[in-house]
């Protein structure tokens, strides 16, 4: 094994092709199809074409060995996580990112500049209108928020160019229903949430019986437990932060169920975990409810926008990178890979000379500092987040028995599943017909030694987390690598980040991304929930930061996920089957779109069954690659 490493890394092609030959792991029948029938573009010299057909392996060797020597591994940044490229190659292509990044950012950060003051003179305006004249001035220079209500004044038509299509319809008149609660574990951020298993999961903290029993249709914490209907979603990694000066925040843990009478999705309890670590449930006064569901979704805004960088950038960037140092541009997997990483390595140190920076936005508007994001990236990543098998779509929602569970009922309803699941599909689609285009066969992939060192490079040096082993013997496991890639960098990246944040995972007064003032020491204590609250320029300031997130001119400049594969410089090096994958890949991404855009509310005022309707993902609005 160890001999064949190493020739896998240093051999050029043609004498990989002849030991291939004299040990016959081709059969003569394999060998004179791929020989006289190879698959690849157009004799340009420009197409993709796999290293036992390019007849100009001498170029190919040298290429690979110049970048090996320029792509380096450089040390991780926003947290202990993956590598960042360095070396001369690798620091000219992350400027090139950059510089392609601000331009693109350009657009957004103009608009937001308009568009600020105007949700501010709006705000402004209403609150001078509801108060009589003896408080008016009292109250503005109090922040200009009366009262929960008057935060919808910051998101009601403003922000329309930032966020074209309005803040996600309900969340603003429902946001104290119970159900959008627990709902958005299930949609705009369903990385947490967990069902806790009979036998190998232990009750993590005890609650009332009368209590749950009132709640849960007479049976208690332990039945729920029993019969599979108990879930769990814990943000106490969280105490242990750092928090800026005169700000704070709870590191809550929760408990939801499934109801053994409605069938709802429905939350249970929530356990602050900091100071007097209270547990509220639904049964407590109003103004404590809602203030123990705006901590955990305070919890929830930092979770995911410091896992989607653990769980995309720093996976998607090591296994490019590889890539980067052991095959050729001329390879289909390098190809394939490039078209994704548009932009991508421009994130991570943006986010680290602005966004996470000291003073940064981040400090400037969330309860963690800086240094507290940083950690908490360090911490999701080698437990889950960076795992590359086990975080995959499918395998993480069945590993959480979020879908297809065997010890407990089926969930009424999982907007995130069925959402994604079709666009996960055309992807894989797409991906194994473009693997089978080019490897005809399992056997080809044996004998391809860019492939197999592109393997080892990820396993030995690149590092990445949970990737498959080595070598890579099989189509199926080479088609599910590379739509995980296109996954994170199309899809998953953009449930948690992109347009989410703006129009509902960020919305007050709900997801605030700070306390004004430290958490109650009792249950009882809270008359009115304002003074824990952002006043009106703290508002703004985190509405206007998580709308820059949004690329609203995406579908004008193609560059969103129906256009994923439509790069006519892309296609160009491939040939006729891919093509038609990718036009059949944009007509499916089209009709998923349409479906988002129909959405509505049913009868019972529901979409997908929540009080709000998610068209965040709608392919039309979403990035193909890893915007920000």
């Amino acid at each position: 094994m160890e001999v064949f490493k190493k020739w896998c890394i240093l051999c050029p092609t043609i004498i990989i092709i002849f030991i291939c030959r004299r040990c016959h792991c081709w059969s003569s029948n394999e060998q004179q199809v791929l020989v006289s029938n190879p698959p690849r573009a157009p004799d340009d010299g420009q197409g993709f074409v796999l290293p036992v057909f390019d007849i100009n392996w001498s170029e190919r060797y040298k290429e690979i060995h110049a970048s090996r020597e320029g792509y380096l591994y450089g040390a991780p940044l926003l947290g202990n996580t993956s590598y960042f490229p360095t070396g001369v190659l690798g620091e000219a292509m992350v400027l090139r990112d950059k510089q392609l990044w601000f331009r693109d950012v350009q657009y957004v950060t103009e608009n937001v500049n308009k568009e600020w003051p105007e949700a501010a003179k709006a705000l402004t305006v209403v609150s001078t209108i509801l108060l009589s004249a003896r408080f008016r001035s009292l109250f503005i220079k109090a922040g200009g928020l009366q009262n929960l209500s008057s935060f919808r004044v910051i998101y009601e038509d403003q922000w329309t160019t930032t966020i074209p299509d309005g803040v996600s319809p309900g969340v603003l008149t429902n946001w104290t229903q119970d159900l959008l609660f627990s709902m958005e574990r299930l949609s705009i951020n369903p990385y947490v949430v967990s069902r806790l298993h009979p036998r190998d999961d232990d009750l993590p903290f005890p609650m009332e019986t009368d209590i749950v029993k009132r709640l849960a249709a007479n049976l208690d914490l332990s039945e729920l437990h029993a019969s599979g209907r108990l879930f769990f979603a814990n943000h106490s990694i969280q105490a242990k932060y750092p928090t800026n000066y005169g700000r704070w925040t709870a590191a809550c843990s929760a408990y939801f169920f499934i109801h053994p009478v409605s069938g709802s999705f429905l939350p249970l309890a929530i356990k602050t975990n900091i100071g007097a670590d209270l547990v509220y449930t639904p049964l407590d006064d109003e103004n404590d409810w809602l203030f123990a569901k705006m901590a955990f979704e305070m919890n929830d805004l930092f979770h995911g926008q410091i896992y989607h960088l653990s769980n995309t950038h720093d996976v998607a960037e090591p296994v490019h990178l590889a890539a980067l140092r052991t095959l050729s541009k001329r390879h289909p997997v390098r190809g394939y890979l490039d078209r994704l990483m548009y932009q991508a390595y421009a994130v991570r140190p943006i986010g680290d000379e602005f966004l996470f920076n000291d003073g940064g936005f981040f400090d400037s508007s969330f309860a963690p500092t800086n240094f507290g994001g940083r950690s908490l990236s360090s911490d999701l990543y080698p437990v889950h987040a960076g795992l590359f098998q086990s975080s995959q779509f499918a395998n993480d929602l069945m590993s959480r028995g979020l879908v297809n569970c065997t010890y407990g009922p089926s969930l009424k309803t999982m907007p995130f599943y069925n959402t994604v699941q079709p666009m996960a599909a055309a992807i894989h689609k797409f991906t194994e017909t473009y693997v089978t285009t080019y490897y005809p066969s399992d056997a080809l992939l044996v004998q391809d030694h860019e492939l197999q060192a592109w393997m080892l490079e990820c396993i030995e040096q690149a590092h990445v987390l949970d990737f498959p082993p080595f070598p890579l013997k099989t189509r199926d496991v080479l088609v599910s690598i590379l739509s995980h890639i296109a996954f994170l960098a199309g899809v998953g990246h953009h449930v948690l980040n992109a347009a989410t944040p703006g129009e509902s995972s960020g919305l007050l007064p709900l997801h605030p991304s700070a306390f004004n003032k430290p958490l109650p020491t009792s249950k009882g204590s809270i008359d009115s929930l304002m003074p824990y609250l952002h006043n009106s320029t703290e508002a703004l300031k985190q509405a206007s930061l998580l709308v820059r997130f949004n690329r609203p001119l995406l579908e004008q400049q193609k560059g969103n996920l129906v256009n994923m594969w439509s790069s006519p410089e892309f296609l160009a090096s491939t040939c006729p089957a891919v093509q038609h994958a990718a036009e059949a890949f944009m007509r499916e991404m089209l009709h998923i779109s349409d479906a988002i855009r129909a959405q509505t509310f049913d009868a019972d005022g529901l979409s997908q069954g929540m009080p709000f309707i998610w068209r965040s993902l709608d392919p039309r609005k979403i990035p193909y690659y890893l915007s920000v």
